[in-house]
């Protein structure tokens, strides 16, 4: 089903920080990722006032299995209520939620509320919210790559509209990639999508980031000059280009 989004920025986001925010505080690390949810819905609910036609949320990455079984079952539960919670409110903001990444591994609970979510949420077009979870990248690619059934090897232009309809779906390139906590590295989250997106990290624990964070992280992407591989405009206006490389 085609979907005509609004114009406007592809934002994604690793959501780092809740285990040591919680940490920190004296807290289960539980209690981080509760904190989390509650910045997540902060995030989601301004999002589309600023310009944000899709968001991208690293909820949970396939490496997080490794993590111990009870912090594991927290996270789902969570999320399970979270999305139980939240759901009417989404359809009513217009937003439309498709959760990204393996399904073959989660819980049936937690597959069943994630279908009835993405189906009540549907016919949103305001907001375009993916949640990145039992998510790996590199596995995403590997598995699009196997799809296209072809014995020869394609190039990276041949290969790039293929990946981007089995990856991205409708949502495009990432325009602006963040990640809070302090950590400095894209942890096989949306390698392809994010080929040319800005990059902004902030030291920020994820259950602190909120709206002015945000704002504050646009405005500094607006203030970016992406050229893509080319040159600014003004370089070969004034004439400086003079031989391509």
């Amino acid at each position: 089903m085609q979907h005509d989004f609004p114009e406007g920025l592809h934002v994604a986001i690793i959501m780092d920080g809740n285990g040591r925010w919680a940490t920190r505080r004296g807290l289960p690390r539980v209690s981080g990722h509760r904190a989390g949810l509650a910045a997540a819905r902060r995030i989601v609910e301004h999002a589309p006032d600023i310009g944000i036609a899709c968001l991208t949320l690293y909820a949970f990455s396939a490496d997080n299995w490794r993590r111990p079984a009870p912090e594991i079952e927290s996270i789902f539960w969570l999320l399970r209520a979270f999305l139980r919670l939240e759901t009417n409110r989404l359809r009513q903001r217009g937003a439309r939620l498709q959760v990204i990444g393996r399904r073959d591994r989660l819980p049936q609970k937690v597959l069943d509320v994630i279908e009835h979510s993405e189906a009540a949420t549907v016919s949103g077009r305001r907001l375009h919210l993916r949640v990145a979870i039992d998510y790996s990248s590199r596995d995403s690619i590997a598995r699009a790559a196997c799809a296209t059934g072809l014995a020869q090897p394609l190039s990276p232009d041949s290969l790039r509209p293929m990946l981007m309809e089995a990856l991205t779906a409708e949502s495009g390139e990432v325009d602006l990639l963040i990640r809070t906590g302090g950590e400095k590295r894209l942890s096989d989250f949306l390698l392809w999508e994010s080929a040319y997106a800005e990059l902004l990290f902030t030291d920020r624990m994820w259950p602190d980031f909120d709206e002015a964070d945000l704002d504050a992280a646009i405005e500094e992407f607006r203030h970016r000059e992406r050229r893509f591989g080319s040159v600014p405009a003004t370089t070969v206006q004034s004439g400086e280009l003079t031989q391509s490389c």
